[in-house]
């Protein structure tokens, strides 16, 4: 599939206008008819739009323009700059509706209850509550604490369960180097 440049026929008018190029060459490159291009250079078609400098805007190159004025039956080729989008593994915080804020506490309270190896910080951040709440409910003085119904927050939709398992392992990876750094202690105190 051949693309064409952006704002075809006001390429178009800008090529006539400014360059020597034949109707047939701004035809193909603007994907146009070649009638059209006539009717460009007549006045017919196209009153009123303004030239588009594909130059400036870096789809064609004065060496291209160049080089086709000279051979009649050289095409014009569009220069396409390939730009890499690069997908960033940044989270973007994501729009909680009303009705799904009230259930956070409960969830807080779920994880607190199954996971008790993550840390306060860690369900914090899963499930969009503040640090302190969490302590709260995990030491049962939160201040709604008797109305808390656990509830898993995956199935409520907070996050997804790939989060959670990659907290959980982050978790189990924490309390694995806290028992190497204590076994490296025991034995340096024994020695």
């Amino acid at each position: 599939m051949s693309k064409a440049p952006l704002m075809p026929m006001a390429t178009a008018v800008w090529l006539v206008e400014n360059t020597t190029l034949t109707f047939k060459q701004i035809a193909d490159y603007c994907k146009l008819h070649e009638v059209e291009v006539q009717g460009i250079a007549d006045g017919d078609v196209g009153k009123g739009i303004v030239g588009y400098n594909p130059i400036i805007s870096g789809q064609l190159t004065r060496e291209e323009i160049k080089l086709s004025s000279e051979d009649e039956n050289r095409q014009l080729n569009l220069k396409t700059n390939d730009i890499e989008i690069e997908n960033s593994e940044k989270k973007i915080k994501k729009y909680v509706p009303l009705s799904k804020r009230q259930d956070k506490p409960d969830a807080a309270l779920w994880l607190t209850k199954q996971h008790s190896l993550l840390k306060d910080s860690q369900i914090a951040k899963l499930v969009g509550i503040t640090k302190n709440s969490v302590t709260a409910i995990r030491n049962k003085s939160y201040w709604n604490f008797n109305n808390l119904n656990a509830k898993d927050p995956v199935a409520m939709g907070l996050f997804t369960q790939k989060d959670l398992i990659d907290a959980i392992e982050k978790a189990e990876r924490r309390i694995q180097r806290e028992k190497k750094d204590k076994e490296k202690e025991k034995t340096k105190l024994s020695n």
